[in-house]
């Protein structure tokens, strides 16, 4: 089984950045690609980033692409989020998600896709 534990949450002003981080443990997934997700209060989880095993492939949903960079530690079974030029509708909870891919190339996927998750770590941005 695989856990993941998100941290780097919090409380941000509009405009500045946070870094998320989101360790795991259990079996190993370096094989496996890793995403990103997020979800305001009343609105559906939505594809964020995902990035492959490798890490050489990256992809990012279009209301984040140029301020966001998501990277992984494969040998630390770690995923990060950079968050620049952070804006108000970037509030939310994020998850990591481990992936059911092991393709080297991604792209968007949905929730229905990944395997495991954690608990989210809370982003506000206020304005």
């Amino acid at each position: 089984q695989v856990q993941l534990v998100e941290s780097g949450g919090g409380l941000v002003q509009a405009g500045g950045s946070l870094r998320l981080s989101c360790a795991g443990s259990g079996r190993p997934f370096s094989n496996l690609a890793m995403d990103w997700f997020r979800q305001a209060p009343g609105k559906e989880r939505e594809f964020v980033a995902a990035i492959s095993g490798t890490g050489g492939s990256t992809a990012y949903a279009d209301s984040v692409k140029g301020r966001f960079t998501i990277s992984r530690d494969s040998a630390k079974n770690a995923v990060y989020l950079q968050m620049n030029i952070l804006k108000p509708e970037d509030t939310a909870v994020y998850y990591c998600a481990v992936d059911r891919l092991s393709a080297l190339v991604v792209r968007k996927r949905s929730p229905n896709d990944m395997a495991y998750w954690g608990a989210g770590t809370l982003v506000t941005v206020s304005s």
